[in-house]
């Protein structure tokens, strides 16, 4: 695990040995204007190790713990006396149109934070899962953020994440244009090919928006709770702000591609039906020729001689009633 301490000197690394003497001089002691500074460890995959060295220092519930060792299916979020406990998840692109929930679960103390990553399924980069907490640390270490608080330092953590899911909802848009444009113009490749496209990225798109959705349900309901009283309360409003927008744009690109979906299904399913209209007709008018040459065909044609006569008759009534069949389709507007 990474170990941080961050004060207003900067960001100092430690070794998870140090945790308790940080611990001890992290609160801003009484009559004393300095602040001692913020910890924050962040975890890349928890386990039986991390559980020892962090359930009793920080009091973690046990409750939490089991669901940090675990896949959460759902975000929410647990409030416990000294800290609350987030479960977030954020989307990585896999093959074939599936989008991986990336979990990242957050320990907010007064002046601590714990962020747990994963677990993440194994096809999945590993390092996939750090990309947030990396970027925020990157921040931090070239003096473009300097947070104040654990809240401050979980708001810049979430806010990536929100920036995440902007990315992926940016790339799933271009997708959606390139789509547009070839139905548009008439796409002639391969039906099911070009459909499985279409899903595929309004999947994605479905993906962000239910992780926006239920993101924006969980800051909502810690902004109900004030879980961040004071001037922090207005970074619960700012992430829930954040999620529910994206959760809308996400759905209104979905809505815009459901219509390019719809549109090209109608186009195809037009002529599958114009085609069956016209192999009707052709099948139509090839039934009385079918039918008189099984009653008549072999005593007019296969025999010792042939009736010119006969035959001459036969093609011409043949000729007439295949006529008359199209004429009638023509009238009733099927070719």
């Amino acid at each position: 695990m990474d170990v941080l301490r961050l004060s207003r000197d900067g960001v100092e690394r430690r070794s998870p040995d140090d945790l308790d003497m940080l611990l001890k001089g992290v609160s801003t002691e009484k009559g004393d204007s300095t602040h001692k500074g913020v910890v924050w460890v962040d975890v890349p995959a928890w386990d039986d190790d991390a559980a020892a060295v962090l359930t009793e220092r920080f009091g973690i519930h046990q409750r939490a713990a089991v669901d940090c060792a675990r896949r959460n299916p759902v975000p929410k979020v647990h409030v416990y006396p000294g800290h609350v406990f987030v479960v977030l998840h954020a989307p990585e692109r896999g093959a074939r149109g599936h989008v991986h929930y990336i979990e990242l679960d957050q320990f907010i103390g007064p002046d601590w934070l714990i962020t747990v990553h994963g677990p993440v399924n194994p096809v999945v980069r590993a390092d996939v899962a750090l990309d947030e907490t990396r970027a925020v640390a990157r921040r931090l270490e070239t003096g473009r953020l300097h947070p104040a608080s654990a809240a401050d330092l979980s708001f810049a953590v979430v806010t990536a994440v929100t920036g995440r899911m902007r990315d992926l909802l940016s790339t799933l848009t271009e997708e959606v244009w390139q789509l547009e444009r070839q139905v548009t113009a008439g796409h002639g490749g391969d039906p099911e090919q070009f459909l499985e496209e279409l899903f595929a990225v309004r999947h994605g798109l479905l993906a962000i928006r239910t992780m926006g959705s239920l993101s924006h349900e969980v800051y909502g309901r810690m902004a109900t709770l004030d879980v961040w009283p004071g001037p922090a309360h207005a970074l619960l409003t700012d992430l829930e702000d954040q999620f529910r927008r994206i959760g809308a744009m996400a759905e209104a690109q979905r809505e815009y591609l459901q219509g390019v979906i719809e549109f090209y299904q109608a186009r195809t399913n037009t002529k599958m039906t114009i085609a069956a209209e016209r192999l009707a007709v052709i099948a139509a008018v090839t039934l009385p020729v079918t039918a008189l040459s099984s009653i008549v065909g072999m005593n007019v044609i296969v025999n010792d001689s042939t009736h010119v006569g006969q035959l001459v008759v036969l093609l011409a009534v043949m000729s007439v009633m295949s006529a008359m069949l199209l004429i009638w389709a023509r009238r009733k507007g099927w070719w």
